[in-house]
């Protein structure tokens, strides 16, 4: 096959957006008297009223947003251009903000007040900056000090135990990236001890109507592509889940061929109820 296509086939698994340069992990000392209103419905497991959204201007993002409207969620989102404020805000039940993913300060100031957060930041720059870390970083952050302990934070089959399900030639393509995302998962998962998060990695992502056959899974040698649509749908439910919590999955579809899992190989399904 045209390694060119092969590599358009699987690129997805490298969300776009904008990208910052990775610093290191920076603890902040929690503000003790703020309290999320998650902190009110948290046990209930079934609904987030006002949801943030970082990487809500296109791509998965931007199709999370749709879905949490149609499930009856508020949405606060995180944008970079004035383009993506005037489309955001005209929708109803949205609230865009216009800010850098970079700046901590914009972010904790857009997510306060949420009952919840996700991130589909990642992607690269012109200058060589990925925001896979820092933007997903001071997300995850922010949500710890203000309380908002139910995060989702998406990133791509080929980080961490994935990785030996990645081609070589796909990851070799694509290290640099999944190296970047790999930091924030760690991030949320080593040190965010007390949150409710939960990981999706996403397959090669396709731009065509959903199938909904798509699945989660914690199998790490999962591979394959996977619509956008389907990508956001998951997504919206895991956030829902108490099932997912703590939890790692891999997001594919298995009724889609995939360059990258010639052999078609399958994996169990994730259940969410």
């Amino acid at each position: 096959m045209n390694p060119i296509r092969l590599l358009l086939a699987v690129a997805g698994m490298a969300a776009s957006a904008s990208a910052f340069a990775p610093t290191a992990f920076v603890h902040r000392a929690a503000a003790p008297q703020q309290r999320s209103a998650l902190q009110m419905v948290q046990g209930q497991g079934d609904s987030y009223k006002k949801v943030f959204v970082a990487g809500g201007s296109k791509g998965v993002g931007r199709l999370v947003v749709d879905k949490l409207l149609a499930a009856g969620s508020e949405v606060v989102a995180l944008v970079r251009s004035d383009e993506a404020v005037e489309e955001l805000s005209a929708l109803d039940g949205v609230t865009a903000i216009k800010g850098d993913a970079m700046d901590y300060k914009s972010v904790e100031g857009s997510i306060d007040g949420c009952d919840a957060a996700i991130t589909t930041l990642g992607g690269k720059m012109d200058d060589g900056k990925y925001v896979d870390y820092v933007g997903n970083n001071n997300v995850i952050e922010a949500a710890g000090i203000l309380g908002v302990t139910r995060v989702v934070l998406v990133t791509s089959i080929g980080c961490g135990k994935s990785k030996d399900a990645t081609p070589p030639s796909v990851y070799e393509v694509l290290k640099d990236v999944l190296a970047q995302k790999e930091k924030a998962e760690n991030v949320l998962s080593k040190y965010y001890t007390n949150m409710n998060w939960t990981i999706i990695r996403p397959g090669g992502l396709v731009s065509e109507p959903e199938t909904k056959q798509a699945i989660l899974t914690e199998d790490t040698m999962a591979i394959g592509s996977i619509h956008r649509g389907d990508v956001a749908d998951l997504v919206v439910q895991a956030l829902s889940s108490k099932a997912t919590e703590k939890k790692i999955l891999a997001a594919v579809d298995p009724s889609i061929p995939s360059t990258a899992n010639p052999e078609g190989r399958t994996a169990e399904a994730f259940a969410l109820a």
